[in-house]
């Protein structure tokens, strides 16, 4: 191969450095595009969409009915939030921290999904400032029943 054929220095760290931006997203993490449905006048669910993009993911966002995904998806009625995701084969439901979510995906346990009932204080979209965030459950679900999952202090394992 002669010397005309060799990429030269300029191109090849031109070539690297947009490897590295790449990297930088959910493409080097390898996680799946999560799809969420909300409504259109809830200002929670895109802070908790925020923080999803900022852990890695890729997010898109229908706005419209939820309660006809929630039932497709078969998200109990008791575990309810203000909007319902998919990702993975999975049912998110609620103000499920990226943490959790990243570990339902790796461990791919055999359920429906994942859920934070209610709108807990200080979870990933509902942090109001100066209030202490609450701790709360987050509750894996399926045909089996339902357990607990993960413990968090707003957006932290607790």
């Amino acid at each position: 191969m002669g010397s005309d054929m060799m990429p030269s220095r300029r191109a090849m760290l031109a070539g690297l450095a947009a490897g590295l931006a790449l990297g930088r997203g959910a493409l080097a993490q390898g996680l799946p595009t999560v799809a969420v449905t909300k409504d259109p006048n809830c200002g929670c669910c895109e802070k908790w969409v925020t923080h999803l993009r900022e852990a890695g993911f890729t997010v898109t966002v229908t706005e419209g009915p939820v309660n006809p995904v929630k039932a497709r998806l078969g998200v109990p009625r008791d575990l309810a939030s203000c909007h319902t995701a998919q990702v993975g084969g999975y049912a998110i439901e609620g103000h499920v921290p990226a943490g959790a979510i990243k570990r339902l995906l790796a461990e791919q346990p055999k359920a429906t999904g994942l859920a934070v009932p209610g709108m807990p204080a200080g979870s990933p979209g509902m942090e109001v400032e100066g209030m202490e965030p609450d701790t709360y459950e987050v509750v894996l679900f399926g045909p089996a029943g339902r357990e607990p999952f993960a413990s968090y202090r707003g957006a932290n394992p607790a």
